[in-house]
Order: structure tokens, then C-alpha cells, then sequence
């Protein structure tokens, strides 16, 4: 299976026309067959080039094709996000994939989560790059000033219908007013033609998780405890880390997604409302592809794993409060620095594993 971060195969020409006409007449079904399923909705393939994350080989068919959609946007879209479609070129891999992350003040402070994010790409494993690939949005002008003083890539997303500056303890108003601002721009995003990765600013990153997610898959996301079937839709998601690839029909996924908060009580986050409607969103017309991320890679707190020579990131998620996420995603960056410190074979042959969250259990019961 091709993914994400996998070059395709050049082959060169030649052979007899004979040769040609059969390898021709081959081909054409399978390719009608993955045109027509590739992008139900909409007029055309929004199709992803060549992902080199690391060696930006150069892109135009998505972003080409899906800018597009510019002249059917209306201008109060373009009030929302003003200079964002001028900003992503700048944050993109050429093949046009963003990462995206979000912050408000007490995130993006000095000490807090935002110098935790940013500290694990740079002891990471050969991801360092992947920071000038990321775009932090800030929800507020305190996050947004933090932002600009640490890393080049900061976009203002003012969020007034809550005050969202604070700590903000999940599921509180402030908390569910983050989480469904950053769907709005992320749709936007999708209508320019790129894909994103989202991720939340508690996750480290150790390396590149995109050498796991599938080339084939509409949406990849983390799950709180994998069942063993990536294809499964009876896994638990989490949407704090999550692949889109941009096509018409995960602009329309994400529209849906957004709009069927109006179906749920008004203390639903983005993940329990999508939980709910992933079936729907599988189904029907628009038959978004998922796949669900084996928590032995993308690891966190809910279902920790000891795999060290192996994760790709890790998630403070199954905790609560920010300080409590702070202290013990602090004791990991300690742990990765202690294990990477050693020669390969030393690693191997250690035994290390991850110091446990002690203080987000404790945050739990």
C-alpha cells in the first residue's frame, strides 16, 4: 500500500508496440475503476502528487485543481480568514500538505505545551524539518504574540464567543468553542487544495508519522485503544491527530462534520459528534475512506505501549489540566532524550520504557 511520504516509481519507456497496446489496454480499467472512486461529489480528482515530505519534489495537481473552488467562495469566507490562502504556499511541502496545530495564551506561554511541541521535533528523529512545515494558529492576540517570539508560522484565528485564553479544563465552554473553531478553518484549508495534518498541541512528535499513514486513505486518525483493525470503524477516534487529503469529497466530510453539531446536545466536542456520524460519513455518496492509527505508533496516555524503538508520537490525552499534561509529557521528553542519548545497539538491548503519567491518571479517577 502506498503512503503518505513514499516517492512513486519512475519507469522508462520501451518495448514493442505490441508490448504498449496490451500494458494499454490493461491498465485503462483499473484506472477508470480509481478515477471513479477517488472523488464521488464534485466534477473532478483533486489528486495528490508524489509525497516526499522530507525532499519536496514539487506539486500542482491538488492545489491546481481544488483552487478551483475559489469562485464559488464567498467573500464572507474570505472575511473569516484573512491571508490565509497567502500564508499556506509559504507553510506548505511542495507536494501541499500542512501541519496544523492551535494554541491559546496558557498554551503557547514559556514552560507551557507549545515549548514541549515544538523541543520534539528538534530531538526527534529526523524531523526537525517538519517544523517549517507547520502552521500554529493562534486563538488569541496572547497565544498569537507567543507564537511569533518562537516559530515563523503563526496565523490569528480570534475566537469571541468564549473567553479561550485560559487553561481551559476539557469539555468546559471554552474548551468546546477551541475545538470547533479549528474544523472551520480546516475546511477552508481543504478548499485551497491542500491537506493537512492536524495535531494537538499536547502531542510530541519523536518521528515521521507519515511514512504510516496510507497514500489511499481520505482521512487517518489516532485512536484512544486500536482494536487491531485499521479499517475497523468499531475504533475509538481521536481527534487530536488526524490526516485529510484534500478532495472534494473531505471538504463536503468536513462541512457535515461541522454541521451536525446542531444534531447533538450543546456539550458535544468535535470527537464525540464524530464518532457519531463516521458511519454516515463512510456510507452514502461520499464513502470517505478511514483509516485508524495502531496506538503502538501514535501512542498515548489512554493506552500506553513500551515500544520506544518504534512510536511516532505520543499523546497526553486520557488527562486533565494543563499542568497535569505539562509534568508528565516533561518526564517523557526526559525518557526520549535519555534512550535516543544511547548507540542503537545500546537501545536494543536497554530495556527502557516510558515513565508512567502518573499525575493525568490520577487526573482521571
Amino acid at each position: 500500500m502506498g503512503m503518505v511520504g513514499s516517492p512513486r516509481k519512475q519507469h522508462g519507456g520501451g518495448g514493442g508496440s505490441h508490448s504498449a497496446s496490451f500494458l494499454l489496454g490493461a491498465l485503462l480499467p483499473t484506472l477508470l475503476l480509481f478515477l471513479l472512486a477517488s472523488d464521488r461529489v464534485g466534477e473532478r480528482l483533486a489528486s495528490i502528487s508524489t509525497y516526499t515530505l522530507g525532499n519536496n519534489n514539487g506539486w500542482s495537481s491538488a492545489h491546481e485543481q481544488m483552487m478551483t473552488h475559489d469562485a464559488n467562495l464567498t467573500d464572507t469566507e474570505e472575511r473569516v480568514f484573512p491571508g490565509l490562502a497567502e500564508l499556506l504556499p509559504r507553510v506548505a511541502t511542495d507536494d501541499g500538505t500542512v501541519i496544523i496545530t492551535s494554541v491559546n495564551e496558557a498554551w503557547s506561554r514559556p514552560g507551557s505545551l507549545l515549548d514541549l511541541f515544538r523541543a520534539g521535533f528538534n530531538s526527534g528523529e529526523e524531523i526537525a524539518h517538519l517544523l517549517n512545515h507547520t502552521l500554529i494558529v493562534a486563538v488569541d492576540p496572547g497565544a498569537l504574540a507567543h507564537c511569533e517570539a518562537v516559530h515563523p508560522h503563526c496565523y490569528l484565528l480570534e475566537v469571541t464567543s468564549a473567553n479561550v485564553s485560559s487553561a481551559n479544563r476539557f469539555m468546559t465552554r471554552s474548551y468546546l468553542e477551541l475545538v470547533w473553531a479549528k474544523l472551520e478553518l480546516q475546511q477552508r484549508v481543504l478548499q485551497l487544495g491542500y491537506s493537512y495534518l492536524f495535531t494537538d498541541v499536547d502531542i510530541m512528535w519523536l518521528r515521521n508519522p507519515f511514512r504510516h499513514i496510507s497514500l489511499y486513505a481520505d482521512m487517518a486518525i489516532s485512536t484512544d485503544r486500536f482494536n487491531g483493525d485499521a479499517e475497523s470503524l468499531a475504533n475509538a477516534p481521536n481527534t487530536g491527530f488526524y490526516y485529510v487529503k484534500s478532495t472534494n469529497r473531505t471538504v463536503e466530510m468536513v462541512r457535515r462534520w461541522r454541521a451536525a453539531r446542531s444534531r447533538f446536545p450543546p456539550t458535544q466536542h468535535d470527537q464525540a459528534v464524530f464518532d457519531e456520524i463516521k458511519g454516515e460519513l463512510a456510507g452514502g455518496e461520499l464513502r470517505i475512506r478511514f483509516v485508524f492509527l495502531d496506538t503502538a505508533l501514535f501512542d498515548g496516555f489512554c493506552q500506553l505501549h513500551g515500544e520506544m524503538d518504534r512510536v511516532c508520537t505520543m499523546h497526553a490525552n486520557c488527562c486533565i489540566g494543563l499542568e497535569n499534561k505539562v509534568h508528565d509529557l516533561t518526564n517523557m521528553a526526559a525518557d526520549w532524550k535519555n534512550y535516543t542519548s544511547l548507540a542503537p545497539p545500546e537501545r536494543r538491548d536497554s530495556g527502557r520504557t516510558w515513565t508512567a503519567p502518573a499525575q493525568c491518571e490520577e487526573s482521571m479517577s
